[in-house]
């Protein structure tokens, strides 16, 4: 039985561990690096460690200062959320060697689907379908654009190690190749340390649809339905919903069975996730993310099942829950994704202190933040703040109830791309089901926020005068201290659009 967990991460996804692991009467740690130190995760645990300064390298991704938090709190697990060493093999050996539970996957799994050549083979051997590809034994020029031409442009280039679209370029011509190959082995070297990459057939104007599976140390295995997942920037997921419109009974029992199959394969324990591609009623695998997914409300809002609770249970060497025929969907969720970027300038980070919060609060509205107000959000770690579920009877009111509650989040102090996101739900394309993975591309190309309605750029400016107001009251003995939003707020700004 694991009585105390020691979460592995930060933001979002620790503060949900934290409160599935509370309602299970499991005690949470939380570490932390120096610039977090007031961070909505830390003042969510009942124990916080200290694990360094604030660059990654020298605490979240540092094994041994995690393995010894958890060791001198008299943890007995380690949840490693999602992002830094969620899917690192090494991570999870290290942490079982040292007599925790690691609540994932097997490090053997981890290291075979965490190779995008070696899962491509095993899908094979398993007659999953792929798309054509080749992996580069020889890179000369001459031999690239041979295997590129026996494949057919369009060819999309990837990097073995990796993902979030680093070291990834599509093809069109076989005179952007070189160029292209090239670009793409540079930036897996810097981003992965590993800079070999494989062609593979692009599918142009697919749906990204991803299956959520689990499996136990007793031989069981079962998926939880699909998500998805098409609306993308940057091959990086923002809006996600179950089920799929394309979705039927008998594509839902093929498209399980094949993630089922692969992760049996690889000997998976444990949360997973298995993406694919989809066109014209055919699927071809992509990839098994060996962790818990950003998008997993969703899924627990259709099936209403808890996946940290399963996540805990599993590792704590239970059977699954339910089997496959016990697994029911309904209704329909979406989930927005709230990032500190500006879509309106090539998703540029966003950084700076929260000045102004206020998350809509409403039936079937869920909101996971890794925030509050006067939170500092610095340019060191992922830009992810928070996601916004909503879940109703049909897609259609899903769809409105998630423009209502986009509508009734006020977050100023740093950029998000809630206008956009909106924009996305009321175009007529997104409301018809008409998904692809280039959906902004086709239907927002150089998108650009609309000027705010006067009324609201009044309220924003009179919500930030009177937290900028309060911020100096607790300074000064509690004594409200009136001064104009010029004086209190520092650098700032909403947005230059606004002043025309």
């Amino acid at each position: 039985m694991i009585k105390k967990i020691l979460i592995a991460n930060r933001g979002e996804i620790a503060v949900r561990v934290m409160r599935t692991a509370r309602e299970l009467g499991i005690a949470t740690v939380a570490v932390y690096s120096e610039v977090d130190v007031h961070a909505l995760h830390v003042q969510s645990a009942d124990e916080a460690v200290n694990i360094g300064a604030a660059p990654a390298s020298e605490s979240y991704l540092n094994m041994d200062k995690l393995i010894d938090a958890a060791q001198s709190t008299g943890a007995d697990a380690i949840h490693p959320g999602y992002g830094f060493l969620s899917e690192n093999p090494d991570f999870a050996e290290r942490v079982r060697a040292a007599g925790l539970i690691f609540i994932g996957p097997p490090a053997d799994s981890m290291r075979l689907l965490g190779d995008k050549i070696a899962s491509r083979k095993l899908a094979e051997e398993h007659k999953v379908p792929i798309t054509r590809g080749a992996i580069l034994e020889d890179i000369a020029n001459d031999k690239v654009l041979k295997v590129a031409e026996s494949i057919g442009f369009p060819i999309m280039i990837k990097a073995t190690a990796g993902g979030g679209g680093k070291g990834m370029r599509v093809v069109h011509e076989p005179k952007e190749l070189i160029a292209s190959f090239e670009a793409a082995r540079r930036e897996a070297q810097s981003a992965f340390g590993n800079p070999t990459v494989y062609l593979e057939k692009y599918i142009e104007n697919p749906r990204h649809i991803e299956f959520q599976i689990f499996c136990d140390d007793h031989g069981n295995a079962i998926h939880l339905g699909e998500r998805e997942c098409s609306i993308q920037r940057r091959h990086q997921k923002i809006i996600e919903e179950s089920p799929s419109v394309v979705m039927t009974d008998e594509l839902r029992k093929r498209m399980g069975a094949a993630a089922i199959k692969i992760v049996k394969a690889a000997g998976y324990r444990n949360a997973g996730t298995v993406e694919f591609l989809y066109n014209n009623g055919e699927f071809y695998f992509m990839e098994v993310n060996a962790r818990l997914q950003v998008e997993h409300p969703v899924t627990e809002f259709v099936t209403g099942e808890d996946l940290v609770a399963w996540q805990i249970a599993i590792a704590a060497g239970e059977e699954l829950p339910k089997k496959q025929v016990e697994i029911h969907f309904r209704g329909h969720a979406i989930e927005c994704r709230i990032y500190a970027e500006d879509p309106a300038n090539q998703y540029l980070p966003s950084s700076g202190k929260i000045l102004v919060l206020e998350e809509p609060q409403s039936p079937g509205v869920r909101v996971d933040s890794g925030i509050r107000q006067g939170s500092d959000v610095s340019v060191y770690y992922d830009p992810i703040l928070s996601k916004v579920t909503t879940y109703s009877d049909t897609r259609e009111r899903a769809i409105q109830k998630m423009l209502s509650a986009l509508n009734h989040y006020i977050l100023l102090g740093v950029r998000t791309p809630i206008e956009l996101l909106k924009d996305v739900l009321r175009h007529p394309e997104f409301k018809s089901g008409n998904l692809t993975t280039h959906f902004l591309n086709d239907h927002l190309p150089g998108w650009k926020p609309a000027s705010p309605d006067k009324k609201e750029l009044a309220r924003a400016l009179f919500a930030a005068s009177q937290a900028a107001a309060a911020s100096q009251a607790k300074s000064n003995g509690g004594v409200p201290v009136m001064q104009t939003p010029w004086q209190t707020l520092g650098s700032w700004e909403i947005a230059k659009e606004s002043l025309s």
